[in-house]
């Protein structure tokens, strides 16, 4: 067999991919799973939580600025700023009322995503049962589908057209869609966090 070998930039971006999208599971857990968003009606929570997942990790592990993690994940460095300074014990205190919002806060999104950073490093990750079917829910439920967004359209320039991003995301699908198509009805996308408002509003319908 070959030797293949990976160069140490795309093995670390692969590590964040990874860990991102187990810091994201984590706080599904800690919401009560995807089941829970379904019950509550709020598929919003799954873009935001992505985002501040990809956040916390960027910040904790790949050591990137305000600046460098706005313009990867398409939001304002306020919007980031107010992630990572997320007070994760404030956040639970208050979360059941705030999980009813349509569109979560981002020092909300946040907290959980930095509480759920601590408790993986701290070795309390799920057990891998249980880790297991979370991720097979997610699937199943489509609310795990942001992380293989992101990880797709990386590189890619945004503003980009809506043919560019179709190409890297044809033959995802979720709950029956191809992303791909959806993402091909628009000519262009600003931002990522535009096209995973534009992509979710699509499966929601």
């Amino acid at each position: 067999m070959p030797l293949i070998i990976v160069g140490a930039e795309e093995v670390r971006e692969r590590d964040v991919d990874a860990r991102a999208l187990r810091v994201f599971l984590k706080a599904l857990e800690i919401l009560g799973g995807p089941r829970k968003l379904i019950e509550m009606r709020n598929l919003t929570w799954v873009t935001s939580l992505m985002e501040a997942a990809y956040a916390v990790v960027l910040a904790e592990e790949g050591f990137k600025t305000e600046d460098d993690i706005a313009a990867f994940l398409g939001l304002t460095r306020q919007t980031v700023r107010n992630i990572l300074r997320a007070d994760p014990e404030l956040v639970m205190m208050k979360l059941e009322g705030e999980l009813r919002e349509k569109t979560p806060k981002a020092h909300t999104a946040g907290g959980l995503a930095k509480l759920a950073y601590r408790e993986i490093k701290e070795g309390r990750d799920a057990l891998l049962f249980f880790s297991s079917v979370i991720e097979e829910g997610a699937r199943i439920l489509g609310v795990g589908w942001p992380a293989e967004v992101l990880a797709r359209i990386k590189g890619l320039r945004f503003p980009a057209s809506g043919t560019e991003v179709a190409e890297r995301l044809r033959g995802l699908q979720v709950r029956g869609r191809d992303l791909g198509e959806i993402a091909s009805a628009r000519d262009s996308y600003a931002h990522p966090r535009e096209l995973l408002h534009h992509l979710a509003e699509a499966i929601r319908d």
